[in-house]
């Protein structure tokens, strides 16, 4: 017997159990299919438990540095198995919440693998799910009047460097670590392998970074990207870019061994592990995708600003569709789709409004376009940069490294960009990340009286900066 509901998500990830929730304030009948935790990747395998180990990181590198404050500590010592079960336990306690939050909404999780069916008995449109079951129960039929796919993603391995969970791994596999190794090999300067590369090295790990390109973080304003450098190598991290890392070359006889092109002749460097850094893939095998006339495009679902793809009942968010593969930026199509699907009418997403942060130490955030992005799209810009080291709370909190830089149009004084480095600046972002969303200008920032002493004072002071108007620079 088939099950009818108003909506059933694919996926309980942040994308999806925040869709479910907002279907079910609207008054829609929800059902969340689920193979593993709800939570997802976000949860159990990325955003909080890695932000849990670097917050142990942070702290133990801290009280190592805890004398410069007056305070003596002797033996300072680093047990990893209670680093661990921190991490654990803040996982399984916001694991207890999503689930809590589902019975406040009255929402049925289903327990296994939900695939798309095409027309059939059940429906003559595609979309009835099938859900199969690791025990080997019987499948149960679901028949929604629309459909949430919000699968996800899993890291990408490169071809020849095969994840054996031992010496080479992905971040899921890193995560569960039982003991820290003297020195690793990460491939791939992107945000996850800068993340790691900090916590570990935090961790007194040697720390290696392979990257292809020639700048870390790509994606990041080039001066700040040139910070991040600059700052993780005082920790003593080598970073080697512009290298081109030979699968075929890999021994992990005794720990591990690779090769990388660089400038046409060849390296070798070896470690006790490796870590593979090098994005993500959309999950979207064996789904029931080839069941429907959904879109794939270089491996992601294709949706509309609403994010229906081309079966108009059905919907996709978060990973799967690619873009911007960050937890709250799938929460927030999940609730654009669900409303749109409930015709309220929500307005689309203006990605350059997103804010983005990088959990390292010192800390990385931004919203907006780069100065490089800019001007390639024809803006003339001017630019206020402003330094934390002139912060009296930065100094008083004993990490003054780093700036905010705000690029505005210099024609209509629009705030354009905000990139920022430097302690707690991934909670700084929102005020720039408002500005954004009100298209405010750098003088009505810079209006706004920043309370002291506060690490905030360096955005008013950054705005100013944009006309020459700083006053403690």
């Amino acid at each position: 017997m088939a099950e009818e509901y108003d909506l059933v998500v694919l996926g309980g990830g942040t994308g999806g159990y925040v869709a479910a929730i907002r279907a079910a304030q609207i008054g829609l009948q929800v059902a969340i299919v689920e193979k593993g935790d709800l939570g997802g990747t976000c949860l159990h395998r990325g955003c909080i438990p890695s932000k849990a180990l670097l917050r142990s990181a942070e702290v133990y590198r801290q009280t190592k540095e805890a004398s410069e404050y007056g305070i003596d500590t002797k033996d300072t010592t680093l047990n990893f198995t209670k680093v661990q079960e921190r991490k654990d336990r803040v996982v399984r306690t916001l694991h207890q919440g999503v689930q809590g939050l589902m019975k406040k909404g009255k929402i049925d999780v289903y327990e296994g693998f939900g695939r798309i069916l095409g027309p059939s008995i059940f429906s003559p449109m595609p979309g009835t799910i099938s859900i199969e079951y690791a025990n080997g129960d019987e499948n149960t039929m679901l028949v929604p009047k629309n459909v949430l796919i919000a699968t996800g993603s899993k890291p990408k391995s490169l071809p020849g460097l095969e994840i054996d969970g031992k010496h080479v791994m992905t971040s899921d596999e890193a995560l569960q670590m039982e003991e820290l190794p003297k020195s690793i090999i990460i491939v791939g300067g992107g945000v996850i392998g800068i993340e790691w590369a900090s916590m570990l090295a935090d961790f007194d790990v040697d720390v290696t970074v392979i990257e292809y390109l020639d700048q870390i973080l790509p994606t990041e304003d080039e001066a700040i990207a040139k910070e991040v450098e600059k700052l993780l190598k005082k920790k003593g991290i080598t970073f080697v870019k512009g290298a081109k890392v030979l699968p075929d070359t890999l021994s992990t006889d005794s720990g591990v061994k690779i090769e990388a092109e660089i400038n046409n002749s060849n390296k070798s460097f070896q470690a006790d592990k490796m870590l593979v850094s090098v994005g993500r893939e959309a999950n979207t095998t064996n789904i029931g995708l080839e069941n429907t006339d959904i879109e794939i495009e270089k491996g992601f679902v294709q949706t509309n600003a609403y994010f229906q793809t081309k079966e108009s009942h059905i919907y996709a968010i978060g990973d799967v569709i690619g873009g911007m593969q960050l937890a709250h930026v799938a929460s927030h199509e999940g609730i654009v789709a669900v409303e749109h699907m409930a015709d309220h009418n929500p307005s689309p997403i203006e990605y350059d409004n997103i804010p983005t942060c990088i959990y390292s130490n010192p800390e990385v955030a931004s919203v907006g376009l780069t100065e490089k992005k800019a001007k390639e799209e024809g803006f003339e810009i001017k630019v206020g940069k402003f330094p934390f080291k002139a912060i009296g709370k930065a100094l008083v909190h004993g990490e003054s490294d780093g700036f905010v830089k705000i690029i505005a149009d210099k024609k209509t004084d629009d705030l354009l960009g905000c990139h920022m480095i430097g302690p707690h600046v991934t909670d700084i972002i929102s005020e720039a990340g408002l500005a954004k969303v009100l298209d405010a200008t750098p003088w009505e920032v810079a209006d706004s009286i920043h309370p002291h002493p506060t690490l905030s004072e360096v955005m008013g002071e950054a705005a100013l900066a944009v006309d020459g108007k700083q006053i403690h620079g």
